[in-house]
C-alpha cells in the first residue's frame, strides 16, 4: 500500500495537468484568475486540502497518543478518544471531497482543451469565461448598461409585494 497522501495525489494531478511544478502554479494562480479560472479553482481546493491534511495529521497523532500500546485509558479519556476518532473521520471525508473536486477541475480542463476546435467549443468558452462586469438582472439585454445596485434591489422589493 502506498504512503502517498491525498495532498500528494492532488499535487501530482495538478502538476500533470498544467505541466508545471506546484510552486510555480501557486504563484501564477492569483495573478491569472481571468485567464485560467480552472487553475485558480484547482489551487483554491489544493490550499484547502493542505489545511485538511494538517488537521488529519493532528487528529491521527492525538488518537495514537490516546490509544498507545500498554496504556489503559482512564474513564475521562474515552470521550476524548471518541471525539478524536470522529474528528479524524471527518478530516478524511473532507480530504477525499477536496481531492474529488480537484479531479473534477482537472477533468473539466482536459475536456475544455479537447473541445477547443469541436462543435461544443463555444459552449465551453461560455462556461469557463469569467468577466468582471456587474451581474445583470434577468431580462436585461447585454447591450443595455446594468442599473445601479440600489435601483435593482428597490425594483425587486417592489415586485415582491
Amino acid at each position: 500500500m502506498s504512503d502517498a497522501t491525498a495532498l500528494d495525489h492532488a499535487d501530482a494531478m495538478i502538476e500533470k495537468a498544467w505541466g508545471r511544478p506546484i510552486a510555480e502554479l501557486e504563484e501564477a494562480a492569483p495573478r491569472l484568475p481571468v485567464e485560467d479560472p480552472m487553475l485558480r479553482s484547482a489551487m483554491h481546493h489544493q490550499a484547502h486540502l493542505v489545511v485538511v491534511s494538517n488537521s488529519t495529521a493532528v487528529h491521527q497523532d492525538r488518537l495514537h497518543a490516546l490509544t498507545r500500546s500498554g496504556h489503559v485509558p482512564a474513564f475521562y479519556d474515552l470521550d476524548r478518544i471518541t471525539a478524536s476518532a470522529s474528528a479524524l473521520r471527518t478530516a478524511y471525508a473532507e480530504s477525499n471531497t477536496a481531492l474529488q473536486m480537484i479531479r473534477h477541475v482537472v477533468d473539466a480542463r482536459e475536456l475544455a482543451l479537447t473541445a477547443e476546435g469541436g462543435p461544443n467549443a463555444e459552449r465551453v468558452r461560455a462556461a469557463t469565461t469569467r468577466t468582471s462586469q456587474a451581474a445583470r438582472p434577468l431580462g436585461l439585454s447585454s447591450d443595455q448598461p446594468a442599473p445601479p445596485a440600489a435601483a435593482t434591489s428597490a425594483h425587486n422589493v417592489v415586485n415582491r409585494r
